[in-house]
């Protein structure tokens, strides 16, 4: 099966010259991300590389492959790694990870280099929530005023109370029109549209006309021109992470099948709505979104599988360190009461994209179960996730009722 395009996230132009071992390294040569069959099962594949090529030369990709947990949060993190080119994370800025796309508003404000750059992203308020929409304003406000934001991260506000009413309200709205179905699937009707309800300066009007037909309502979820603005409220384009909400699509398609397939975890959510933040972050661990993240050697590092060189592409596989069993335990089992939870292949938690990522998955899954408790898996289906760069489930066929 072919590996999904990744949006945002440049995979190497195998076309260009590659960064070859230097002369005198003897790199193990391991199975390559691009071999037929990987994007089918690639959790397989990483635990061949984990155990037996720790650290080894893909010479179909043109990039050293990193897999274990301790050696992929080095490369995310050490100073001696840097983001490619082609990245949009320019040295000193964070890499593509999870929800994020690498952008230099994300950085925390004691991690900022010296040098002159972008200023912070700030998220002030959002215009109103259109009121044309009669079935948005019939839906319950039972959400916190406000997405709170780490104390330790004070230039970025909440999320917006209207962006987040907006994004309840769409839930709500999605979860309704589906509760009616004989069957349904969530990627489609729910996972797709939810992430476009809170894109700033998005359009869910297509999906709109291709799904009811021309349906004015729903496209009122999103409103053209609403952007994240700087100081003294300057309005500026979207960030990146923003911007792009495929990501956010696989990201809560991939939760919702990881808690469809646990009954028990479902009741327990039921009772207890705040349950939904430790699943999401679980899910986030056990099948991330973006499951390869692009680096740069700045000089020689080594590693627990060996040394790498100066200049050296490097893939972190961050689908093989969410399931490093020196890390986690159980690491294929989808456990939101582990005591071993993590959030540092997430994305830093100051990204917009993050927090709305979580916002999202805490009110989607509220939404549906309200609308649907009888919400279960269509006769024999069964979910499985596709794309090998980027990785996610493309149907979800439930039975509502």
């Amino acid at each position: 099966m072919q590996a999904d395009v990744p949006e945002g996230i440049s995979a190497p132009d195998l076309g260009r010259r590659g960064r070859r071992p230097v002369r005198g390294s003897r790199p193990d040569a391991g199975p390559s991300l691009l071999a037929p069959g990987a994007a089918r099962d690639p959790y397989r594949l990483y635990r061949v590389l984990r155990e037996e090529y720790p650290l080894s030369y893909d010479a179909p990709l043109r990039a050293w492959l990193v897999s274990r947990y301790a050696d992929v949060a080095t490369a995310l993190t050490d100073p001696r790694f840097t983001g490619l080119p082609h990245d949009a994370a320019p040295r000193g800025a964070p890499a593509p990870l999870g929800l994020c796309h690498g952008s230099p508003r994300c950085v925390p404000h004691d991690q900022r280099p010296a040098t002159p750059g972008p200023v912070p992203c700030h998220m002030p308020e959002f215009e109103a929530v259109p009121r044309h929409m009669p079935e948005l304003e019939a839906v319950p406000r039972h959400m916190p005023e406000l997405e709170a934001v780490p104390r330790h991260m004070p230039e970025l506000t909440a999320v917006p109370r209207h962006m987040a009413a907006r994004i309840e309200r769409t839930a709500y709205v999605l979860a309704r029109r589906i509760a009616g179905r004989q069957q349904a699937d969530l990627v489609e009707e729910f996972c797709r549209w939810l992430p476009f309800g809170a894109a700033p300066g998005a359009s869910v009007r297509r999906y709109a006309d291709r799904l009811y037909g021309t349906t004015p309502g729903i496209a009122c979820a999103t409103t053209p021109g609403i952007a994240y603005g700087l100081r003294s409220g300057t309005v500026t384009a979207a960030t990146p992470c923003t911007r792009h909400t495929g990501l956010r699509e696989r990201a809560l398609a991939s939760l919702l099948a990881n808690v469809l397939d646990a009954p028990d975890l479902l009741a327990a959510l039921r009772v207890e709505p705040a349950l939904a933040d430790r699943a999401w972050t679980e899910s986030l661990r056990r099948d991330p979104p973006v499951q390869v993240v692009l680096r740069r050697t700045v000089t020689e590092v080594t590693l627990s599988g060996g040394t790498l060189p100066a200049g050296a592409d490097v893939a972190c596989l961050i689908g093989a360190a969410g399931r490093d069993p020196e890390r986690f335990a159980a690491p294929d089992l989808f456990d939101p009461f582990r005591r071993d939870q993590g959030r540092s292949l997430t994305g830093p938690v100051s990204c917009p994209a993050v927090l709305l990522g979580r916002l999202e998955a805490r009110q989607g899954l509220r939404a549906l179960l309200d609308a649907m408790p009888r919400l279960r898996w269509a006769d024999g289906f069964r979910p499985a996730g596709t794309g090998l760069l980027t990785r996610g489930p493309r149907a979800l066929l439930v039975r509502p009722g």
